[in-house]
């Protein structure tokens, strides 16, 4: 993510979804903490992880912690060059309101970069790893997690959420252009990019 969105020295990101910090950290290691990054997630209970996270982080003092709702966030428009949001597009209720959350938010010439779980682009790989998603991972919380319920939402809401050709018509309805994607481990996982013009 950080290679294809190459943070600059001065800019403003928000990373969404963000509440470990492992995001925005990688954006100031990047700008060698010449940047400043909000980080905003709907659970208190991640942002007070991401905090104590970062205690001893070099550049903590450019780290700011909101907790809101990626479809109503506490910002001004037009602010931040760069929002981020990593494997948290899913959860939200409505994708279109919160893309257009970050629209609002991005200034002239921003970019918007989405990474979340996707669809493998062999369909046969897609079968198979369905079986293992349905079948297993649910398994596998219970046995090591005592948490079957939360696994099974985990392999839903990957199923549930756009594939990769349809996520980019939902940004382009959005107002975001040049969107593309690049697919990772063969789209298990992909990367969006899309600029606010």
């Amino acid at each position: 993510m950080m290679d294809w969105l190459v943070p600059r020295p001065g800019q403003k990101l928000i990373d969404v979804a963000g509440g470990t910090g492992d995001i925005a950290t990688r954006f100031l290691d990047r700008c060698k903490g010449d940047a400043e990054c909000s980080i905003v997630d709907f659970n208190r209970e991640m942002i007070s992880l991401g905090k104590k996270k970062t205690e001893e982080y070099p550049f903590k003092q450019n780290l700011d912690w909101f907790c809101a709702d990626a479809m109503n966030l506490p910002f001004s428009d037009e602010i931040f060059h760069s929002y981020t949001i990593s494997f948290g597009l899913r959860n939200v209720t409505n994708i279109q309101i919160a893309l257009s959350e970050a629209f609002r938010v991005l200034r002239p010439g921003g970019r918007i970069m989405i990474l979340e779980f996707s669809t493998l682009i062999d369909k046969n790989l897609q079968w198979l790893y369905d079986k293992y998603s349905f079948q297993i991972i649910p398994l596998l919380g219970k046995m090591i997690a005592n948490e079957k319920d939360s696994y099974q939402y985990l392999v839903e809401s990957i199923r549930n959420f756009p594939r990769q050709n349809e996520l980019v018509e939902i940004m382009n309805s959005a107002g975001f252009r040049e969107v593309k994607y690049r697919n990772l481990s063969m789209g298990i996982v992909a990367l969006h990019s899309g600029w606010k013009m």
